[in-house]
């Protein structure tokens, strides 16, 4: 019984260990959030004088998440065997260089300028993808796991402020010509932020402040190192609860990732004509706000809950997945009035627009249900995967849901030429992909406890054993 008051008991000061990792997260987050701001006028720096090229610029954006997919799937087994800090300075290594490199492209020369994107933004999202697996298996071993929610929750502020925050900053440099000295500068600080982080962060031990290791592992004589097998990962990592996750993430993320492709072309281009810098404004004021005030919110009630029964997790990502859905679809039926491209640079104007107001609301009610299905997500999985196999579970997640994002701008785009530009008809088959998903997490309410009590039963024989081979090393070494 004391054992687990102690446990229960545990604080951390994860955020003075983990700020680096904050300040890497930031500058990441604006790289690649401007390949989703910046659609429109990356396709007239490719193209000037042409209009929106949907499909190219929705291979942009596939080509982003499918590299991310296969990077994250090759870099979260390395995580799982290899330190993870060495693993984080390479990656930083590995997004900053393309990004510095990309201010060095040709203007104007269509296809050939898309083409040279294309390369280094293939190089910056593989390596992107051992990212969040990263700091999935790192934190499990950092943050206390009643603190979960809270950390990612804080981890998902930090990427949706700087992400959101830096569209701002992106787009006025942007439109007013700027481009070159943006993607020199973001490269620049990404590779500043790795050498922060390479100095001041440790690898921590693995499994440390797991429930059942952590007052066998307080022993520094003791180490962790167990190795996922084929027998381990068939009973574990491929348990019911992690399928669900595996699949749900396809359609959840089609939808996720066709949020902003769909509403940036729909109000940047003719009729509605709002510039880059009004849609920037307006997406840090609705979409930042949303975004914070579920974290701050929300995510602490989570833990809450979830520290009294943890199964709680799973019908609070349903209703984020249900209600993100809902407010998502309303926006493209909204009473929009055509604009001329002068009335668009205009935010007091703007701002004198219902419709813009009935905008802010559903953009901020969409970005608080989706940002608790982050928050709530990634400590599932922790619970349901042993700390051996954190990276590359996480990977397998990645790699779908990365696919699912994948798809959802190319699919927006072949959908639009199709429809010719129909985006009511465009957003409900897009609404459509996310039912699957939605019924998958009803189901996993059956599964999820047992999932857990398999790892528990897991972990606290391990604990026995390693605790016993501890005690007979020291018998021999005193013999």
């Amino acid at each position: 019984m004391k054992k687990k008051e102690n446990w229960e008991d545990l604080k951390v000061s994860y955020s003075k260990k983990l700020w680096p990792l904050y300040l890497l997260n930031g500058f990441q987050s604006i790289a690649y959030g401007s390949f989703i701001v910046l659609i429109v006028p990356l396709s007239e720096i490719f193209w000037p004088g042409e209009t929106t090229h949907f499909i190219e610029m929705g291979l942009i954006y596939s080509t982003l998440s499918w590299a991310s997919a296969i990077g994250g799937l090759l870099l979260g087994r390395l995580i799982d065997l290899f330190s993870r800090k060495l693993i984080i300075i390479i990656i930083s290594i590995f997004r900053g260089v393309p990004m510095f490199l990309l201010g060095f492209a040709i203007a104007g020369q269509g296809i050939n300028t898309w083409a040279y994107f294309i390369i280094m933004i293939a190089i910056f999202g593989f390596s992107a993808g051992g990212s969040w697996p990263a700091v999935i298996s790192i934190s499990n071993d950092i943050v206390p796991r009643n603190y979960r929610s809270r950390f990612f929750g804080l981890y998902e502020i930090i990427r949706r402020s700087t992400n959101i925050g830096g569209w701002l900053i992106v787009t006025y440099l942007v439109q007013y010509g700027f481009w070159r000295e943006y993607f020199w500068g973001i490269g620049i600080l990404i590779l500043l932020a790795g050498g922060i982080f390479a100095i001041h962060n440790k690898e921590p031990k693995r499994g440390a402040i797991q429930e059942e290791l952590y007052h066998v592992l307080k022993d520094d004589s003791i180490v962790y190192d167990y190795q996922i097998d084929k027998k381990m990962m068939k009973e574990t990592m491929l348990s019911k609860t992690n399928i669900v996750a595996l699949i749900e993430g396809i359609f959840t993320w089609i939808l996720m990732s066709s949020l902003n492709f769909l509403i940036l072309n729909f109000i940047q281009n003719p009729p509605i004509n709002i510039s880059e810098f009004s849609t920037a404004v307006f997406l840090v004021v609705f979409g930042l706000t949303g975004g914070v005030f579920s974290q701050l919110v929300f995510a602490r009630m989570s833990d809450k809950l979830a520290a009294k029964k943890s199964i709680i997790r799973l019908p609070i990502i349903v209703m984020s997945i249900a209600g993100g859905l809902a407010t998502f679809a309303v926006f493209f039926f909204l009473p929009w009035q055509p604009l001329t491209p002068e009335q668009g640079k205009d935010i007091l104007f703007l701002l004198t627009l219902p419709v813009i107001w009935i905008m802010g609301v559903l953009f901020f009610t969409s970005r608080s249900f989706f940002s608790l299905y982050i928050s709530n997500q990634a400590p599932v999985l922790q619970e349901i995967n042993l700390p051996e196999a954190q990276g590359q579970i996480i990977s397998w997640n990645q790699f779908l849901e990365a696919f699912g994002r994948g798809i959802g701008p190319t699919l927006c785009g072949i959908l639009l030429e199709v429809s010719n530009k129909n985006y009511q008809l465009t957003v409900l088959i897009i609404v459509a992909c996310i039912f699957p998903g939605i019924i998958l997490w009803i189901m996993a309410l059956e599964w999820y406890s047992d999932d857990r009590k398999k790892i528990k039963k897991i972990l606290e024989k391990r604990a026995e054993l390693l605790k016993t081979q501890n005690k007979e090393k020291k018998n021999s070494n005193r013999s």
